[in-house]
């Protein structure tokens, strides 16, 4: 006999996904549609006025471009990168070990202080790694003057920071792997790809999918870096879409009402960059099946 569990005992969940959920999300859409400021909000209904302010930035579009060019690289190196590093890891031991402990550095570092370090690292005088750039004839050097160069080293320090994570999550999912699967494959003549492919990948699919979706969600939120390092700059370069929506809504004007339709666009964009990969990843796991 099937008993049913009282209602009541939903209500901390449903309290819960009320406070943090739909309240929150029901203000943003109000700030979006009404004249707001940050002393002031909700003064006066306007619509889609915020949303055709939004669009006529100058900014604001291609800061969606910026963000969706580097959520998308970083997913693929951070991804794939982990995936080697586990599998290297995994083949000395069950154990993550002092060499697993240190990679996991960047991981557990204040994103303002990983923020600082580069941007001392990087200073073209007196900078950490100036004398190395001296070394190789590149003395004076500053990667981060010139726009493209500036966007690469953030996307370079956002991959060394990230790149941990999918190797701590991929690492444990490598322990499902069956030795003695991997073990009869070598027999059978595979090479290390070959076992790779037909042992391994079938086996961690599902965790590494998922790790490229959240390496996703990571990639569009990047903040504090470009606070730190670029302030968005040089130009607009790094004005990536978190940031442009900080600058509309927290400095300057204080427009919240353009700041949160900016959020409510950046969340469609984010929304189906991931629907995307979720599709991707739901016709592959179709044709895995026999």
């Amino acid at each position: 006999m099937i008993r049913r569990v009282p209602t009541w005992l939903a209500l901390p969940a449903v309290a819960g996904l009320v406070l943090f959920l739909v309240y929150p999300t029901g203000y943003l859409i109000a700030l979006a549609v009404t004249d707001s400021s940050l002393g002031n909000p909700l003064r006066a209904f306007t619509g889609s006025a915020n949303f055709g302010t939004a669009f006529s930035s100058p900014a604001f579009v291609p800061s969606l471009w910026r963000s969706t060019v580097f959520a998308v690289l970083a997913t693929v190196v951070t991804t794939g990168l982990g995936m080697v590093l586990a599998v290297l890891l995994r083949a000395r031991g069950t154990r993550f070990g002092a060499v697993g402990a240190l990679l996991l550095l960047p991981l557990v570092t204040a994103p303002v202080l990983i923020g600082v370090a580069w941007k001392l690292l990087l200073a073209p005088a007196g900078g950490g790694l100036a004398e190395v750039f001296a070394a190789a004839g590149f003395a004076g050097a500053n990667p981060l003057g010139s726009g493209l160069g500036a966007y690469l080293v953030l996307l370079g320090i956002h991959i060394w920071q990230w790149t941990p994570f999918a190797v701590l999550v991929l690492f444990a999912a490598l322990g499902v792997v069956r030795p003695e699967l991997q073990e009869s494959a070598r027999i059978d003549g595979a090479g290390p790809w070959r076992t790779f492919v037909t042992v391994t990948w079938p086996a961690v699919a599902p965790t590494a999918w998922a790790v490229l979706v959240l390496e996703l969600v990571i990639g569009y939120r990047v903040f504090d870096l470009i606070v730190v390092i670029t302030s968005g700059g040089p130009g607009f370069a790094t004005t990536l879409a978190p940031y442009l929506i900080y600058q509309t809504g927290l400095r300057g004007s204080f427009d919240m009402g353009t700041a949160a339709a900016q959020t409510l666009v950046f969340a469609l964009v984010v929304g189906a960059v991931a629907t995307v990969l979720t599709a991707a990843r739901a016709r592959s796991v179709k044709a895995e099946q026999p």
